[in-house]
């Protein structure tokens, strides 16, 4: 069992001072379940000493199953961010599918569980209650893992060829900074602009856009929780804004403040 720990992902807001709040943990499926989950991830916090802490994430363009002590559900693509409260003492434990990799289990386009949830019962018909209790009072990561993995091959749907195609030009979409259009997507992977804005709607949940979008402003809240950003006009064009002003419109609509007055939270 591979833990993949090394710093806090892209999508974690404030992550510097996130860090000092709570631990994350991600590691490795199994090869047969890699197919269809990217990895699982273990949040814990001990808070009993401070002040709750409300953490805010601008989630990538993947489904999320989560086990947390009476909030356990299967959570779609947040449109903007969504915001956790930490208080206490407590964890949660994860099953990120790949982007796709939910929709063989779900059978339904993913677009319906966007900015949304629902339970086990509605998708595999178990028990909430009993299996987050099993998972939850495991003493370590490791058994936790074994308890989820024994439940998703239980569940196990045949492997869909678009899974893969969908997880592969998502990745691209992340990897490759030219990508700045949903036209740039598709000279990268030669697919007709309607039928990857199909099967994004149907397998990740959100468009093409909304992926390139979150992806470009993922790099900019990273940058600023860094310090690196010396001129907004030259983030917002190194992002592939034309027009600075769209790239604070962009900014504000789904993080929820301006960039100055995210950066100010840093300072």
């Amino acid at each position: 069992m591979e833990n993949q720990t090394a710093k806090f992902p892209k999508g974690v807001l404030h992550a510097i001072i996130g860090q000092k709040k709570f631990s994350l943990a991600r590691y490795e499926p199994s090869a047969e379940i890699s197919y269809f989950v990217q990895h699982y991830w273990v949040v814990r916090w001990d808070l009993r000493t401070e002040l709750p802490y409300l953490q805010t994430v601008l989630a990538h363009p993947n489904v999320n199953l989560v086990f947390e002590k009476g909030a356990t559900g299967i959570f779609g693509v947040a449109r903007t961010t969504s915001s956790h409260l930490l208080e206490g003492q407590g964890q949660v434990f994860g099953v990120k599918f790949r982007p796709g990799g939910f929709y063989p289990f779900l059978n339904a386009p993913i677009s319906k569980l966007s900015g949304t949830s629902t339970s086990l019962e509605a998708v595999f018909g178990v028990a909430t209650e009993q299996l987050e209790k099993e998972v939850l009072s495991l003493p370590d990561d490791e058994q936790m893992i074994k308890r989820v993995e024994a439940f998703l091959f239980e569940h196990l749907p045949k492997p869909d060829p678009n899974v893969a195609r969908i997880s592969e030009i998502v990745r691209m979409i992340q990897a490759d900074r030219s990508v700045l259009r949903v036209e740039d997507a598709v000279q990268l992977t030669g697919m007709n602009m309607r039928t990857m804005q199909r099967l994004f709607d149907r397998y990740v949940g959100v468009s093409p856009k909304s992926v390139i979008q979150r992806y470009r402003l993922h790099e900019a809240a990273e940058q600023i929780d860094q310090g690196t950003v010396q001129d907004w006009l030259d983030l917002s064009t190194s992002l592939g804004y034309y027009d600075h002003s769209h790239f604070i419109r962009d900014f504000r609509a789904i993080v929820g403040v301006a960039p100055n007055e995210y950066r100010r939270v840093q300072i």
